[in-house]
């Protein structure tokens, strides 16, 4: 079993940066893709950006530009550097794992960072 643990949500300012970190442990050597998801009040939860083992990507068209995902697999980490945040980036994020063959939204989730960026 793989557990999922974040950090680095907060409030920030419009026009801010904040950077997400996501360690994994357990049964690590089932990861092939972390992701990073979001859902803001009242919407549903979407993604926002993954990377597979062997580093590549995949961005939502919202976030293309500003946010940058990364992957460090000695430590067992993925990381969602967010850049130029605005008030609609406002939500729970929530990093995911999930081995190969089965998609990020039926992986592993962790519990959760709040974002939110003020007008």
């Amino acid at each position: 079993q793989v557990q999922l643990v974040e950090s680095g949500g907060g409030l920030v300012q419009r026009g801010g940066s904040l950077r997400l970190s996501c360690v994994a442990s357990g049964s690590i050597f089932s990861i092939h893709v972390m992701g990073w998801y979001r859902q803001g009040t009242g919407k549903q939860r979407t993604l926002v950006a993954d990377i597979t083992s062997s580093g590549t990507t995949n961005y939502a068209d919202s976030v293309k530009g500003r946010f940058t995902i990364s992957r460090d697999n000695a430590k067992n980490t993925v990381y969602l550097q967010m850049n130029s945040l605005k008030p609609e980036d406002t939500a729970v994020y929530y990093c995911t794992a999930a081995p190969p063959g089965v998609p990020t939204s039926l992986g592993l989730w962790g519990q959760g960072t709040q974002v939110t960026v003020s007008p």
